[in-house]
This record gives C-alpha cells, sequence and structure tokens, in this order.
C-alpha cells in the first residue's frame, strides 16, 4: 500500500506538489490525471526518491519511503516518459545490465530476462539493437527492464505517448495482466481512455492539489452518463443527461442536428478544465 501524507514539493517559490493525502491499495490500479504543471510527474519523482519532498511523507506498507531505505525502493520500480536505454544495446545487454546493478547472478537474469521477454511479446527479438526497435517495443522492453527485480509497486509516467493506437492497445492489456498478477499500478495519463479502461480508481489533480478521488464510473455518473452533442450556428454544444430518457426529451426539442453517447472520462476532464479556464 502508498500513502502519501500532507505531501509537498516546493521549487524556490513555486509548489508544484501540495499538502497532497492519498493511499493506492495494494493491487490497486490507480490514475493520476490533470493538465501539463498539474504536479503528476513531480509526484512520481518524490515516489521514487529522484525528488525529496519539501514537507511530508511517503509510506510504503506502513514504512517510511528515504533514500537510504534500499529495503523499500526495492519493492518500486519506475518507468519514465523518456526512453532510457542505451541505443547500442540489445535486449539480452539491457536486461543483464539491468540485473547486475540489482547484484542478481547471472544465472537469474537469464531465467527473469526469458520469461519477461517472452510475457511481452518479444523473445523473437530479443538480439535487436534498441536503435533498431519500434516505439512500442522499446516501451514494452522498459516494462520488462521494470519487472526483472520482482518489484510490488509499479510507477508509470505517460507509458504510452507517442504509440500508435494497436500498439497502446497492446499496452494496455500487458498492464491489465500484471494488475492481474496482484502488481500495484501508479499511472499518469494524458489519455482518458487509458485510464478509464485501465484504473479501478483516478484522482483529478491541478495546481499541485487533489480536487477528487473516485472510480472513473463514480466521475461520469456525477456529470451525467448519456451526452448529445448538439450541433448550433455557434459550433457545437454538449450537454449532459442522467436519464437516457432525459436525453432523448432533449432530443425531440431540439432543431439542431445533434448525436447521443455514453459520457466519456474525457467529458468530464474537459467540463472540469473548461470550468477552471472561464
Amino acid at each position: 500500500m502508498i500513502e502519501l501524507k500532507n505531501l509537498t514539493k516546493q521549487f524556490d517559490q513555486f509548489t508544484a506538489v501540495d499538502s497532497v493525502n492519498m493511499t493506492v491499495e495494494t493491487g490497486e490500479f490507480f490514475g493520476l490525471l490533470g493538465p501539463n504543471g498539474a504536479g503528476k510527474t513531480t509526484t512520481i519523482g518524490m515516489l521514487s526518491t529522484l525528488l525529496l519532498p519539501t514537507k511530508g511523507e511517503i509510506y510504503i506498507d506502513g514504512e517510511l519511503l528515504t533514500r537510504n531505505r534500499a529495503d523499500i525502493k526495492r519493492k518500486i520500480s519506475v518507468i519514465t516518459q523518456e526512453y532510457s536505454m542505451r541505443q547500442d544495446m540489445n535486449m539480452n545487454e539491457i536486461m543483464e545490465y539491468q540485473g547486475r546493478l540489482y547484484y542478481m547472478s547471472k544465472k537469474e537474469i537469464r531465467r527473469k530476462s526469458e520469461e519477461l521477454l517472452e510475457f511481452c511479446g518479444l523473445i523473437n527479438d530479443r538480439k535487436k539493437t534498441v536503435r533498431k526497435l519500434s516505439g512500442g517495443m522499446k516501451r514494452k522492453l522498459m516494462v520488462c527492464r521494470a519487472l526483472l527485480t520482482e518489484p510490488e509497486i509499479l510507477l508509470l509516467d505517460e507509458p504510452t505517448a507517442g504509440m500508435d493506437a494497436l500498439s497502446r492497445r497492446q499496452m494496455w492489456s500487458l498492464l491489465r495482466r500484471l494488475n492481474e498478477q496482484n502488481l500495484t499500478i501508479l499511472l499518469t495519463t494524458h489519455y482518458m481512455e487509458e485510464a478509464q479502461a485501465l484504473c479501478k480508481r483516478v484522482a483529478m489533480m491541478n495546481h499541485g492539489k487533489i480536487e477528487e478521488i473516485n472510480t472513473p464510473a463514480g466521475f461520469i455518473q456525477e456529470l451525467g452518463s448519456f451526452a448529445i452533442d448538439e450541433t448550433t450556428g455557434e459550433g457545437m454544444v454538449t450537454h449532459y443527461f442522467h436519464e437516457k430518457k432525459e436525453a432523448l426529451a432533449f432530443a425531440d426539442r431540439t432543431d439542431y442536428s445533434f448525436s447521443l453517447r455514453d459520457t466519456t472520462l474525457e467529458d468530464v476532464f474537459v467540463e472540469r478544465a473548461g470550468k477552471r479556464l472561464s
């Protein structure tokens, strides 16, 4: 379990993360959502101990997380937005290098590498250098590398950024399978469809603060489960309804063209962002 207690990070006079209190349960798939500059990546940085909190604490399974607690840090693996791998190394070399950093035996590195590359569908390309891999394959390799030390918590910062639709769906399938094995996953993403498809709960973050934590379905129900996109003379306007019969009654009254659909988490995000801007 991950517990953030009054977690705060300041850079000079700027507060990037502001007194965040949040709990992620063991085995949960949790999403951290928000616009650029909301504080998501800074939060991940403190969870990975790359950044130190200005105030507040992080607890992992009830133990205080610090840079000196190697036993706790070993429970956590991080996958960043950037491809942090040498371009001239092949998959086997990437995995071996990671294993040696954690003092794993060569036998154990080979066994785990074989298992993980097979699990991620990369086994037939293991001798390719990183520069020859597609974006999706690089992301999968980063997952394999992160899992080599058998962490209990996986931190994902925009893991599918820049991936095409097919590669993104393949990554979703992989992450679901990992979560089904009781791996705790904390995800930051700008793809609301991704958060809706994967996460049990999501936190909406803005200006360093947590605005609300709910399930994707809960957020959608608050806004209204049915949406009508109405094309007016001034552009498209979306209306939300809690009951389908309310949406159909509105549709009968409008003189404009329209379409009826289910509300999505992206609608929730856009509505909240729009209200903040106005």
